[in-house]
């Protein structure tokens, strides 16, 4: 708990691609006195630094950037372990006397911090074989019945045509015996007891269409091609994972040359377009986010966010961010 028996804040500046979010998450550590903790899943591996737009050290100002070059691109690096690393994070910067500030656009990282992850068991290929053999003998809607007796909660959440999602729910009760509502009411979120001021920026969309357009083009002009090639000269597989991200695969294509600078470019925009979409879909379901429709970097976001987090912990230093407890660079 904080002083007073309050409990303790973190913040979160959420939202799409190519939004502000880095810029308002910085302004508000040098108002607030925080440490940034990021929320996305490419920037955790070591070497992908253009095309996640991770903030160079000479622009951090001293502020401390952790969940940032975690693990080496081979390792697998799941919400869970993401969820370990930030919470660790969030609780030595409070501990520390300073504000953690959540700041990226993965949604799902940030839902398995503020509501937990399913605990239940894993996939179990024979099982989901045998149930998805009954689907194609006879359809998904029979499975949906089975599911009604079995867990009736799950099957009123779940369409009747929404086989990956029924086959899931009957292969975690076969599995384990109790049912897929019965493990989502032990979920806990490791952020359980905090105060958690959620704020997501959105501009409009036209001009979140144009920010990408030139973010991408600021990505080839800082060198992301030689990025590439230098992390293949060092022995990073083609089939790692950050590889597979939406910037990262198009150029991983143009450096072997399948495709033209050109369409390379035009593709990650349409990449990055779609996923701004899905990551404004995703965040529209979370729960008490405060939206402000302007990009991070807009005095009046900053003024603004700073009043929704000066309501919950008070007005905050204007001190130096490096003070006693920062360094630069990042760490995890």
């Amino acid at each position: 708990m904080s002083p007073g028996g309050r409990p303790p804040v973190v913040v979160a500046v959420l939202g799409p691609t190519a939004s502000g979010k880095s810029a308002l998450g910085l302004a508000l550590a040098r108002r607030f006195g925080g440490d940034i903790v990021a929320c996305d899943s490419t920037a955790v591996y070591r070497g992908f630094d253009i095309g996640t737009d991770k903030v160079p050290e000479a622009e951090q100002g001293g502020i401390r950037h952790h969940c940032v070059d975690v693990v080496d691109p081979a390792a697998e690096y799941t919400a869970a372990d993401y969820a370990r690393d930030a919470m660790a994070a969030i609780t030595a910067i409070h501990a520390r006397g300073r504000l953690p500030i959540l700041v990226g656009g993965t949604g799902f990282y940030y839902r398995a911090l503020a509501r937990g992850l399913f605990p239940g068991p894993g996939r179990d290929d024979r099982v989901r074989g045998r149930l998805d053999a009954m689907a194609e003998r006879h359809g998904p809607e029979r499975l949906h019945r089975l599911l009604g007796r079995i867990d009736p909660p799950s099957a009123a959440r779940i369409q009747r045509r929404d086989q990956m999602r029924i086959v899931r729910a009957l292969e975690v009760y076969f599995q384990s015996g109790r049912t897929l509502t019965d493990h989502f009411a032990d979920t806990r979120a490791p952020l359980a007891g905090w105060t958690i001021v959620a704020i997501a920026v959105r501009p409009p969309w036209a001009e979140i269409v144009s920010r990408i357009a030139r973010r991408v083009d600021l990505q080839f002009a800082r060198g992301i091609e030689d990025e590439v090639r230098a992390l293949l000269a060092q022995g990073v597989s083609p089939a790692a994972r950050p590889f597979t991200g939406y910037v990262y695969r198009r150029v991983l294509e143009l450096v072997r040359g399948e495709r033209d600078r050109a369409s390379a470019r035009e593709l990650i925009i349409t990449d990055n377009r779609h996923y701004a979409r899905r990551q404004l879909i995703w965040f529209r379901k979370e729960p008490n986010l405060v939206w402000i429709q302007r990009a991070g970097e807009h005095e009046d976001t900053r003024l603004d966010a700073e009043r929704l987090v000066a309501d919950r912990i008070g007005p905050g230093p204007r001190a130096d961010p490096r003070g006693e407890h920062s360094t630069h660079g990042t760490d995890s």
